[in-house]
């Protein structure tokens, strides 16, 4: 709950910035915001992390 919270902040955040300081790259934040949290996920598995990677997305 905590991180959907931070990941809301971090959105919110980005887009008042992008609007205020006229900077559209300020717009991947949330992106970059949510791809550093799947890794921070994936390393919390206790296999290799390329394992971890190749299992996640093998999966059919």
């Amino acid at each position: 709950m905590a991180a959907l919270i931070l990941f809301w902040v971090v959105m919110l955040g980005s887009l008042a910035l992008a609007w205020k300081m006229k900077k559209p790259v300020l717009l991947l934040m949330p992106f970059l915001a949510i791809g550093t949290y799947m890794v921070m996920e994936i390393a919390k598995v206790p296999l290799p992390f390329w394992e971890t990677v190749q299992l996640i997305f093998g999966l059919k």
